[in-house]
């Protein structure tokens, strides 16, 4: 059964990129593949259940809601406090990923990102 894997990010070009550097395990079926460009509109979905992953990636920077901040609501719902999210960002301070360990966030990448660091990242962490 393949595993939904969600990217929120606000940039057309990161959704894009991450949909082509994930194309082989989306045509293998290994992965299903949701991208968002507003954080907001992905929380409301979760939350009426319209919408579910198994691996969150997300962006800090977002005009609408911060990456961290929508981890936190996120990992304050039963439903979804074992659920894993990698921070994809430009960010990388000590002080950030300090906050991101504390809300409980799985791991951390920066950008710009390779394919092959992309795959490898989902692959470990939803052992595949």
């Amino acid at each position: 059964m393949s595993k939904r894997v969600i990217l929120v990010d606000d940039s057309k070009t990161i959704l894009a990129t991450a949909q082509m550097a994930l194309e082989e395990m989306i045509g293998k079926g290994v992965i299903e593949f949701a991208t968002y460009l507003n954080p907001e509109e992905l929380l409301g979905a979760l939350l009426e259940g319209s919408e579910e992953y198994d691996l969150l990636i997300s962006d800090i920077n977002m005009a609408q809601m911060s990456g961290l901040d929508l981890s936190e609501r996120l990992k304050s719902h039963e439903k979804f406090k074992n659920r894993p999210i990698l921070i994809l960002t430009t960010e990388s301070s000590p002080e950030m990923k300090a906050r991101g360990k504390a809300i409980g966030v799985t791991g951390w990448m920066v950008k710009p990102f390779s394919d092959e660091k992309l795959v490898k990242a989902i692959n470990m962490v939803l052992g595949l």
